[in-house]
């Protein structure tokens, strides 16, 4: 799931609290991938409240302890945890590339500069990489390496809790899903994007494969996020969004609801007008992948203007995982074995 982040005020009418950004970098999942922007923020003081926003922080090494930083390989094709700053850096790099070249987001001065899409949550999050041993990446007296060509960002809960909250808080409020799971591991995935000859079953694959190892090794009880189709007129969208919101609606316990001021009705369409078929096949692959999965979705979605989409948002508890699945990206499949 990719990943969601602050872009104005708290999104409810009130004016920000002192402290929190007025607007953090937005990352967009490649090909309607989920993009995850942070969960539920609350008042200064409480927790889930977003700290200072910091471009391109310090960034330090990322330790994995227990946890063999390579997780696993599909011929020349490699998903690992980055360990290092420069790491971090190639995927922000990759990240900049998909989200503001290939795409049409708007990129701060600072990162038109630096070439790399980077905010506060970089230095406190777990960077997932997919590497290509086949493609080399050479620069002017430098040793080549291995291309990325793959990446999510990773935030566990109490990362979350210890920092600037989760991601979402821009788009939807994650309070009252957060207090009726109390006591659950949650994890927030985003920033995902992969380079466009990548875009396949394969590195999808590996991806979620990476993505489950993690989940077991840290045992996190629900993956959350955000989902994208492209378009910002929801009447235009009124198919996908309609079949969301009645045949793959999150249980109320997981239901998230998008923030006052920004939520835009889903049910645009009676059940009764819905064609399914024709509803799956106006969804990006990724959510449809999400569906197959068992993840459902939240209550309104949001309109991005500035990328360009309409979010959703994607809830997938583990134990709605269908087992065919588990099994398939499970860590003991053998055509992943590092």
């Amino acid at each position: 799931m990719v990943p969601f982040l602050t872009r104005g005020p708290a999104g409810d009418g009130r004016a920000a609290p002192p402290g929190i950004p007025l607007a953090r970098l937005l990352g967009r999942a490649a090909e309607g991938g989920i993009h995850l922007k942070g969960f539920g923020q609350k008042g200064l003081g409480q927790k889930g409240f977003g700290q200072p926003s910091r471009l391109f922080p310090r960034l330090k090494h990322f330790p994995t302890p227990g946890l063999d930083p390579v997780l696993g390989r599909i011929g020349s094709l490699e998903v690992r945890l980055a360990t290092t700053p420069k790491e971090v850096k190639r995927a922000q790099r990759l990240r900049y590339r998909v989200f503001y070249e290939e795409m049409a987001a708007i990129p701060t001065g600072l990162a038109l500069i630096k070439r790399r899409d980077a905010d506060e949550y970089d230095a406190v999050c777990d960077h997932l990489l997919v590497i290509d041993h086949a493609a080399q990446e050479a620069k002017p007296f430098r040793k080549p390496k291995p291309r990325v060509v793959g990446t999510y960002r990773l935030l566990r809960q109490e990362q979350a809790d210890r920092h600037f909250g989760f991601y979402t808080a821009g788009e939807y409020d994650l309070g009252p899903v957060l207090e009726a799971n109390a006591g659950k591991r949650v994890l927030e995935l985003g920033r995902s994007c992969v380079l466009k000859p990548y875009r396949t079953k394969r590195t999808v694959e590996l991806l979620w494969h990476g993505i489950w190892t993690y989940v077991l090794h840290h045992r996190i009880d629900a993956m959350l996020g955000c989902a994208s189709l492209e378009g910002t007129d929801p009447d235009r969208l009124a198919l996908p969004l309609s079949f969301l919101h009645h045949f793959a609606r999150a249980p109320e316990g997981w239901r998230a609801r998008a923030l006052p001021g920004r939520h835009v009705a889903m049910d645009r369409l009676s059940r009764e007008a819905i064609d399914p078929k024709a509803a799956l096949q106006a969804l990006p692959p990724l959510i449809k992948g999400y569906l197959r999965v068992g993840a459902t979705f939240g209550d309104g979605a949001v309109v991005d203007h500035q990328f360009g989409t309409t979010d959703v948002f994607v809830v997938l508890p583990v134990e709605a995982i269908a087992p065919r699945y588990i099994g398939h990206f499970g860590a003991g499949a053998d055509r992943h074995a590092a």
